[in-house]
């Protein structure tokens, strides 16, 4: 549900926009205002941690309202004829749309660590990215193909059907066998059983805390730096290849949503498991390594080559690379958390690191009005190897400590252990 419309958004639109001539500050800035949202989504966290009990299950509650939410807001798209034409309109709809999908992603990344031993954060990772990863592929692909067969109008009904389809799935799922299918409407339907009375000026105190202790602010630093990166490239290489190469958006949307994502999925899913088993710190660096060199690589030979075959091979394997990253980053960022507060503090790396996104697109696009995408390409590969070098020369300096586990107040369920 979180990865369709923001491959609609992210991919399909913004490549559509692009070939529509809208310059590249526009898309820029359309991406942005889409993001925003993404950003303060710290200032959910604590407040749907304080309210995280309900008669339908732990944080339960708040999912399945912005779930109901998000379709709502699907269908206002509607209103919206000619997306090239209304680009403002689209980018304040999209919006509204984000502000209830940040809820959502907060909700569910603190109901993942409310639920996951320590020694399963990689694969849960794993699936959450490899769920987000088939909807966003959906959302660029299939929603791209159908907004170039029959319009805007038939790829936002069939985004909105997706959403209300998967809504109706999580709202029959049980967390655990006594939890309720339907909400008591009593005076305690939020409250419930309140067991930490701390106010939320306490839990936002405690927050700023944790993030900004001295270790946990510089190994964030190193990943929020490499987020930027990544989306700095990936939002200058598909300018380039629609506007320089003359690719069409559709073709990249399709290539970049569909044709390597099962692939994608299938490395991500085996990549959680290799989390758990070598470490995510030691993965991080192997994995940033990686990364660092093939856009030195890769952009460095799209100066002599514009080769199909060889983009497109570059731009499969560039598909595995956030989500590859995410399955090491995201356990080392769940086991700094502090567990008083770990689902607030994980929601508040997941903003910054949508800032670092969003900040990412921004100024790739007005940095594309002077430059072209493979000279951005090459920077972004120098300073994801700089990172890298510091990962390695500081590795037992920055190896984070082991969490505790987060307790639930329902019993152990031996058939989600199982």
């Amino acid at each position: 549900m979180q990865g369709v419309p923001s491959g609609f958004a992210l991919t399909a639109l913004a490549n559509y926009l692009t070939a529509s001539g809208v310059s590249s500050s526009t898309v820029g800035s359309f991406i942005t205002i889409i993001g925003i949202p993404w950003i303060v989504q710290m200032i959910w966290g604590p407040l749907i941690d304080k309210y995280r009990y309900s008669i339908v299950g732990e944080y339960k509650h708040w999912i399945v309202l912005t779930q109901f939410a998000a379709v709502a807001a699907s269908l206002v798209l509607l209103v919206v004829q000619h997306p090239a034409q209304q680009v403002w309109l689209l980018a304040t709809l999209f919006f509204v749309h984000s502000i209830v999908a940040s809820v959502q992603d907060a909700s569910v990344d603190a109901m993942a660590i409310l639920i996951t031993p320590t020694n399963e954060k990689g694969r849960v990772n794993a699936f959450m990215r490899g769920g987000i990863l088939l909807g966003i592929s959906f959302g660029a692909a299939a929603l791209s193909f159908v907004l170039h067969q029959w319009g805007f109008t038939a790829s936002v009904l069939v985004q909105s059907g997706i959403l209300l389809l998967f809504t109706m799935f999580f709202f029959f799922t049980r967390l655990h066998k006594t939890d309720s299918l339907f909400p008591r409407f009593t005076k305690n339907l939020l409250s419930g059983e309140i067991v930490d009375s701390d106010s939320l000026a306490v839990v936002f105190r405690r927050l700023l805390k944790a993030i900004f202790n001295g270790k946990a602010f510089r190994i964030f630093g190193f990943i929020g730096l490499s987020y930027l990166c990544f989306s700095v490239f990936t939002r200058s290489i598909n300018f380039y290849l629609i506007r320089n190469l003359s690719w069409s958006d559709s073709e990249l949307s399709i290539l970049t949503g569909g044709w390597g994502a099962m692939v994608t999925l299938t490395v991500i899913l085996l990549s959680g498991l290799f989390a758990d088993k070598l470490g995510a710190t030691r993965l991080q660096r192997f994995v940033l390594l990686g990364l660092s060199l093939f856009l030195l690589l890769f952009n460095g030979l799209l100066f002599a080559s514009s080769s199909k075959s060889f983009i497109t091979s570059g731009l499969l394997f560039w598909g595995i690379a956030d989500p590859l990253y995410s399955i090491a980053a995201f356990p080392i960022l769940m086991n700094m958390s502090d567990k008083q507060i770990a689902g607030s503090q994980f929601t508040a790396y997941m903003a910054l690191i949508n800032l670092a996104d969003i900040g990412g697109a921004y100024i790739s696009g007005w940095l594309l009005l002077f430059v072209k995408g493979p000279y951005l390409g090459v920077v972004t590969g120098a300073v994801l190897l700089l990172i890298t070098m510091l990962l390695f020369k500081y590795k037992s300096q920055l190896e984070p400590q082991k969490e505790n586990a987060v307790t639930s107040s329902h019993p152990v369920n031996p058939d989600l252990d199982a």
